[in-house]
């Protein structure tokens, strides 16, 4: 079974670790998000690749997500005896070996396709990590600050050192809209009997996924299941709502969905806790209930489980 799965952060990659326990036989490509990367201490730091990678590879901390197990931050506390910053971006030691690699092989002209399969034979995963494009997307986000007026800030300064805590008037994937698909992305979505959308956030993670010209397209074509990120009318963790209210949509399992569209979505997983607002469902969209909430392994395994099967009932179907 091939499958295929748009992916970023923590809500994605702990699905994704689930997916591969429900069927370890399968090629299982990701599409991962490249608009929250950044350039730190002359690095490029790329979080949701690194956190996929992290994850899949058994060298995540566990209790906070994101980030080297076993971490320490030496680095990063010389470099602010330096005066040097920013503070609010906790690089670990560990962590900063792979911007390091990175950022070599890709003043080295090799691109950031080639750089995340590098990191990867390290890791070894168990799926193929394609970052969504080679080419340099950053989202950023406008915002009324009450000192310096509206500006735009990058999106890990909102997210990050702001925690979203000043509403967003815009956000905007930069570079987006003139980005090519990295070379097997589209091949692969091509190739997939499913592609999932895991319970990653719908704006800046999925959303700028399917910015990337050629990628909503070809992933409509296909039969197409999503996780909601969204349980009781809250984001399970992250500011997801904020971004959702940036862009004018409601935070509930049945908004997210909509957002998506019947032209993109067949099926949607819902929380049980939201079965009844979303009984209704949208139309052309297969809504199925169930726990949602990613408490452990084996919970997470039963919710890509249950992804597959609502993917392969549409398939079948649709057949």
């Amino acid at each position: 079974m091939k499958i295929v799965a748009l992916a970023g952060g923590i809500g994605g990659a702990r699905f994704l670790r689930g997916l591969r326990a429900a069927e370890p036989a399968a090629d299982i490509t990701v599409i991962g998000n490249t608009g929250d990367d950044i350039s730190l201490f002359g690095l490029r730091v790329c979080p949701d690749l690194d956190t996929v990678m992290y994850t899949l590879g058994g060298g995540i901390d566990e209790e906070q997500g994101w980030g080297r197990r076993d971490e320490a931050f030496t680095v990063k506390e010389e470099l602010l005896a330096y005066g040097v910053g920013p503070s609010w971006f906790g690089l670990g030691d560990r962590d900063f070996a792979t911007h390091i690699v990175r950022t070599q092989m890709l003043a080295a002209g090799y691109p950031l396709s080639a750089v995340t399969e590098a990191l990867c034979d390290r890791w070894k995963p168990g799926v193929r990590l394609i970052p969504m494009t080679d080419d340099q997307v950053e989202t950023h986000v406008v915002v009324d600050d009450p000192e310096h007026g509206r500006r735009a800030i990058h999106f890990q300064e909102w997210w990050v050192r702001l925690r979203a805590s000043l509403p967003a008037v815009t956000i905007a994937p930069v570079g987006a809209a003139d980005a090519k698909p990295a070379p097997g992305v589209l091949e692969a979505i091509r190739d997939a009997d499913a592609v999932l959308l895991p319970p990653s956030n719908p704006v800046v993670s999925v959303g700028t996924i399917l910015g990337i010209p050629g990628v909503r397209d070809a992933v409509a074509a296909k039969t197409v299941v999503g996780v909601s990120p969204i349980i009781g009318g809250a984001p399970v963790r992250g500011m997801a709502d904020a971004c959702l209210t940036a862009i004018g949509v409601e935070t509930s399992a049945r908004a997210v969905a909509e957002h998506y569209g019947a032209e993109l979505l067949d099926g949607w997983l819902v929380d049980d806790a939201d079965a009844a607002t979303a009984a209704e469902g949208v139309e052309g969209v297969a809504v199925r209930s169930r726990p949602l909430l990613m408490s452990d392994p084996a919970a997470t395994e039963a919710i890509a489980r249950a992804a597959l099967d609502l993917a392969a009932e549409l398939a079948g179907a649709a057949g």
